[in-house]
């Protein structure tokens, strides 16, 4: 019986891989199909095939791992399901590239390298279709180890490989790497201050407060209506800047008008669903619940139509390439083909393999509740505006996942501060009634911040160090030692954030652009020497 239900279970894994490669076969024939459609106008209908199909392999690989940052948090708190969130992130990352996704970011013409250096069709071609396929293969690694990255690092990488192999190592700028090993600092360094920050405004306006449904009523409004302003800032400024080009400040007052709309309907449904919960932070939390499924799909659409011209950018320049009418040196025009086959299979990759990275952004690396979600993503959309302000290179993926490392390292710093603070106080009242006891740790425990300072900063240090034996029915061992709180600190610290996928993702993070430039300069080679 045992075997044959080992055999069973082998049976279904293999079941629902070939339905995945079925999927994606499908997948293949459409963009095969596609090719041939528009295969008069190109030269070499064969050579575009071939690189569709690497170019819907990059998008496959870009759903796989780089949406899990959408969508993760608001999975991991229970705030969206799985499937949920894999529709939603699905409708919109393909809204996103069909809608406001012509704009794309030619990476070659951006001072990664130097085109005018180039200056030969088929070196070009052959540049841009052995950067396609070492983006995607490091994509493809990266998600099966888990580890989110950055995909425009692995086709910045994959270009700037390609490029060397192509033309030597003058013709990289140097000084735009720079700023992009700059910015693997300061985007998860952003996101995770502006996330912790906003999770400790958070606590001390509602968690902390005796009254929690009272201070939810009052904040809670004006945090969903910033949210409004700061998403719909954010997708004026970077979703939907093809289809519609406003000034800074109309945009600003847009968002506004937008921000205050949302606040007016929020205040009074956020008073007649209080009226239902209890005054518990897990009851509070569920207020967060809608804008975090708003927040998942907003950051989809304008991932949607920002990152598919990191699967579709270099495919777009293969297209024009390959045309008759080529002139070197203009800039790659988006046909529609083009821009479908980017979305779809961002989103076919999303469906089939995003999960294991939505696992690992929404509760791998640290617990996260509806609350902390909102954080992270708040901080994802505020980060991204700050930086495009400032002109400083940021990663949407770094952002993200320096966002839910904030939350934790914030959670794990709270926690281990107000149990040395009770520890203090349980020293400091030996000998005491522990009924008593019990009852000013609970006045502790709900007070804010600053009471909660103000009661430390009060306690008598030389009150009498006997061991109360009344306390021993509620808690453990309180006269711990040095050693002691430090093992204590170190339980607490594991618990809270997992030092395993901080240093495996870390890792990917570092190794990113120089793994991704040596396969572009290795699939050059083979490219080059099999067939152009």
């Amino acid at each position: 019986m045992k075997h044959w239900y080992n055999l069973e279970a082998g049976f279904k894994i293999n079941k629902e891989d070939l339905q995945k490669a079925g999927v994606i076969v499908a997948f293949v024939l459409l963009i095969i199909t596609m090719v041939i459609w528009v295969s008069d106008e190109i030269t070499k209908p064969l050579i575009l095939g071939f690189a569709a199909i690497v170019g819907g392999y990059m998008a496959l690989n870009i759903g796989a791992n780089d949406v899990a940052n959408n969508v993760g948090p608001a999975v991991g708190s229970k705030a969206l399901t799985m499937t949920g969130a894999i529709i939603i992130a699905a409708v919109c990352e393909i809204s996103g590239a069909l809608i406001a996704g012509g704009e794309v970011v030619d990476t070659v013409r951006s001072g990664i390298i130097s085109v005018d250096s180039i200056g030969d069709t088929k070196v070009f071609v052959t540049l841009m279709l052995a950067a396609l396929v070492s983006g995607a293969i490091w994509l493809h690694a990266a998600t099966a180890v888990g580890a989110p990255v950055s995909t425009t690092h692995s086709i910045v990488g994959g270009i700037l490989g390609a490029g060397i192999a192509a033309g030597g190592f003058g013709v990289a700028h140097w000084e735009e790497l720079g700023q992009i090993v700059l910015s693997w600092v300061i985007s998860p360094v952003s996101g995770g201050i502006i996330a912790a920050a906003l999770l400790f405004f958070v606590k001390q306006a509602i968690t902390y407060k005796e009254n929690k449904k009272l201070a939810a009523s009052r904040t809670v409004p004006y945090l969903i209506a910033f949210m409004a302003w700061a998403f719909s800032l954010y997708l004026i400024n970077k979703g939907l800047k093809k289809v519609i080009t406003f000034d800074p400040l109309v945009a600003f007052a847009a968002s506004f008008v937008i921000a205050l709309v949302v606040f007016m309907i929020v205040r009074v449904v956020i008073k007649n669903t209080l009226d239902k919960l209890e005054n518990k932070k897990e009851e509070i939390n569920k207020l967060f619940t809608i804008p975090l499924i708003f927040a998942a799909a907003l950051l989809s659409f304008a991932h949607g139509a920002n990152d598919v011209a990191n699967a579709i950018g270099p495919l777009a320049a293969i297209n024009d390439a390959l045309k008759e009418s080529f002139v070197f040196g203009g800039k790659a025009s988006v046909p529609f083909w083009i821009m479908f086959l980017g979305g779809l299979g961002i989103s076919i990759g999303l469906a089939l393999y995003g999960p294991k990275l939505i696992r690992t952004v929404g509760s791998e690396i640290t617990e996260l509740d509806q609350t902390r979600a909102f954080c992270i993503a708040m901080s994802a959309a505020l980060t991204v505006l700050i930086a495009s302000e400032l002109g400083m290179p940021v990663s949407s993926t770094h952002i993200a996942v320096g966002a839910v490392f904030g939350v934790g390292f914030l959670r794990e710093y709270l926690k281990k501060r107000y149990k040395e603070m009770e520890l203090k106080i349980l020293e400091d009242r030996k000998g005491e009634n522990a009924e008593e006891v019990k009852a000013f740790l609970e006045k502790f425990r709900r007070s804010s911040v600053r009471k909660k300072a103000a009661i430390i900063k009060a306690i008598d240090k030389k009150k009498a160090k006997k061991e109360a034996e009344a306390l021993k029915d509620y808690y453990v061992v309180f006269a711990f030692k040095k050693k002691d709180k430090k093992q204590l600190k170190k339980v607490y610290q594991e618990e809270l954030v997992k030092r395993s996928a901080i240093n495996k993702i870390v890792a990917a993070w570092l190794i990113t652009v120089p793994v991704s430039a040596v396969f572009g300069a290795v699939a050059y080679f083979i490219l080059s020497s099999i067939w152009l």
